[in-house]
């Protein structure tokens, strides 16, 4: 027994089994450490003869004072004749899906809920849990009280799902519509969440077991497309015609973009002036999937946005045509360009798979390319690239010089274009350090 701290609370690991750390100074007051690594404060307390556990709420959501208040004000209520847990219990039985629903989303809005490495969920992964809320999990369990809901039901929703019994097409906007097909795919995602709200539900003592565990889920289809070099170089025919057209220039240069940067659709979309280190050749991004990104780019992307730095005002290195916004209908764009092509199978995110499988054939590590493409991965170079790093610029410029090459319809024999590396990186180390005589 201790004085619940912060200190004690984020020095407790995870066990074989669940176990208990009890308070010294507030009896009864403690932290139930689960099995899974999770921690929640709870109190412990007799009424009527029985033992009874009344859970406060997750570490992280509550500290270890605001719990202890909390704690005392439980013990306030029993010291009325009250039965807090019991009363809770009463309440969770009545609580259906549609209030879950509405409490989940109210605290993840609130920044409660932690997401992808323990931090606030986006408001972009917001959006996407609405829509799975209101599309497929409302619809299908809206009605049903939480505490009935069971691993035969989680089961069932993920069928009735995969199989379209959600899907609709409705008007949204005055120019927009919303298309729902389900899919195993879409199904295993909104079980996903589902998942995340009954572990919600657990932590507050709403349920006891999470129903989504041990239920078995398809595993998303791995895309695995990449451009050959001659798809490339069909790539650089089909964006040079397109040319002719005036209103496709910026969608034609954020295609070549992601091409020879390995960056996500939404990354170029997204992608600010501000962001752009000319000096040190990389890109800063604010916000990515994986949260603040440092990519190093090669003097072929470098040569792109320094031209459009002449003739691009704003804040967006591809604005759309509405002030201050960036060119959101680049999707559009893209199918417009590609229809009716050898290529219309495709999507933006091909050429960051195929930017990788290049730089892969080009004899780069594993390690490398994740910097490269700013993929999440526990390595030492994952952590160390806060500041870039000579031979990554190397390897970012020698993938984009490649990719350039091949959509300008060059022919490599990769031996000789691998062997006119070094002189590539010797380049480089006079551009970014002029003073330096070694590499």
């Amino acid at each position: 027994m201790a004085r619940l701290s912060k200190r004690i609370v984020d020095a407790a690991r995870a066990g074989a089994a669940d176990y208990f750390i009890w308070d010294n100074e507030l009896t009864g007051f403690g932290l139930r450490v689960f099995s899974s690594g999770k921690r929640s404060y709870l109190v412990q307390y007799r009424f009527r003869s029985r033992t009874h556990r009344y859970t406060i709420g997750a570490h992280g959501v509550w500290t270890p004072e605001s719990a202890r208040k909390e704690a005392r004000i439980v013990f306030g209520q029993i010291a009325r004749g009250e039965n807090p847990a019991e009363q809770r219990k009463l309440c969770a039985k009545a609580m259906t899906m549609n209030e879950l629903c509405r409490r989940y989303l109210a605290d993840a809005e609130s920044g409660l809920i932690l997401g992808k490495r323990r931090r606030p969920k986006k408001a972009s992964t917001l959006i996407i849990d609405k829509s799975r809320i209101r599309r497929h999990i409302i619809p299908l369990l809206g009605t049903r009280r939480v505490i009935d809901i069971t691993s035969t039901d989680i089961t069932r929703f993920l069928r009735d799902v995969a199989t379209g019994r959600t899907k609709l097409d409705e008007k949204t906007k005055p120019h927009g519509r919303a298309i729902v097909r389900g899919g195993f795919g879409t199904g295993s995602r909104a079980v996903g969440l589902l998942g995340g709200m009954f572990t919600y539900a657990v932590e507050h003592g709403i349920i006891d077991k999470n129903p989504v565990h041990g239920v078995r889920k398809p595993a998303d289809g791995r895309k695995d497309r990449r451009l050959t070099e001659q798809e490339y170089r069909l790539l650089g025919e089909i964006i040079q015609k397109a040319t002719m057209d005036e209103q496709l220039t910026t969608a034609i240069d954020m295609i070549r973009a992601i091409a020879l940067t390995g960056c996500r659709r939404g990354e170029i979309i997204n992608l600010k002036w501000s962001e752009l280190d000319f000096e040190n050749s990389c890109l800063r991004l604010n916000e990515s999937k994986e949260g603040p990104s440092m990519r190093p780019i090669g003097l072929s992307v470098l040569d792109l946005l320094e031209r459009r730095r002449t003739i691009v005002p704003g804040d967006f290195v591809f604005p759309g045509t509405e002030n201050g916004k960036p060119l959101v209908g680049f999707p559009k764009l893209w199918n417009r360009i590609l229809r009716g092509t050898a290529l219309a199978d495709i999507t933006p995110h091909v050429l960051r798979h195929s930017f990788a499988s290049i730089a892969n054939n080009l004899g780069f590590t594993e390690s490398t390319i994740a910097a490269l493409v700013g993929h999440s991965r526990g390595t030492m170079t994952s952590r160390y690239i806060h500041s870039v790093d000579t031979a990554l610029i190397m390897a970012a410029d020698t993938v984009a010089g490649y990719i350039r090459g091949l959509v300008e319809g060059l022919e490599f024999k990769r031996n000789s274009y691998a062997m006119d590396r070094s002189s590539r990186e010797a380049a480089l180390c006079r551009l970014f350090y002029p003073n330096s005589h070694t590499r």
